[in-house]
């Protein structure tokens, strides 16, 4: 069975979408953050990262959303979740989900996290700064040239979908409003209207 370690107001939450979304068998496992779990012995021996998601398989453990993502629709093919039949589509979702990550999720992580880049308290406050610029013109992006809609992969819902919408849940407190984005904002509330978001929504509640 697979085990998903995630903690709340993260990434994981698309990884959670997607496990929900595929029928697979698994357990979810929170962290508590605040308490940081996440650099505790026990879990470190799982992801010596320190951070979450990691996803247990009887393989070993996989981290990183993107990658995460990729195996759960390569492992759960019935569900559809990439397009796999074609290798530029399939290319173009690898690429969305790697803007996601290493574009607007870094981004984000400037409001809170500047200790990973600098040391100077200066520093810090101009990060935050910068943020809410640097998320409209992700999202500006991702609504004018990358999303194709319904979904972001067009008419089939992926693993892109669960991803833009965990960014898309950070965007108010990045003093974002998704209202000013059309696609991306019905976007986020179709998808606030399934099933599975909604079960695993559920389960992030503090």
């Amino acid at each position: 069975m697979l085990k998903l370690y995630y903690g709340l107001g993260t990434c994981a939450l698309a990884s959670h979408i997607a496990l929900e979304e595929s029928g697979a068998d698994y357990v979810a496992e929170r962290l508590d953050l605040k308490a940081n779990q996440q650099n505790s012995p026990d879990y470190l021996a799982v992801n010596p990262k320190g951070r979450v998601p990691a996803l247990a398989t009887d393989k070993g453990v996989i981290t990183e959303t993107p990658a995460i993502l990729m195996y759960i629709a390569q492992s759960f093919p019935k569900a559809k979740l990439a397009p796999f039949d074609d290798p530029f589509t399939f290319a173009q979702a690898e690429s969305f989900n790697s803007y996601i990550c290493s574009g607007m999720h870094i981004a984000h992580a400037h409001r809170m996290r500047g200790r990973r880049w600098a040391s100077e308290e200066s520093s810090f406050e101009d990060m935050r700064r910068k943020v809410p610029e640097n998320i409209r013109a992700g999202f500006d992006l991702i609504e004018t040239k990358m999303m194709r809609g319904p979904w972001v992969m067009g008419e089939a819902y992926s693993i892109c979908d669960p991803y833009l919408f965990t960014i898309a849940g950070w965007a108010k407190s990045d003093s974002v409003d998704i209202a000013d984005f059309p696609k991306v904002a019905d976007h986020y509330r179709r998808m606030k209207e399934r099933p599975a978001v909604q079960k695993v929504l559920a389960q992030y509640k503090a």
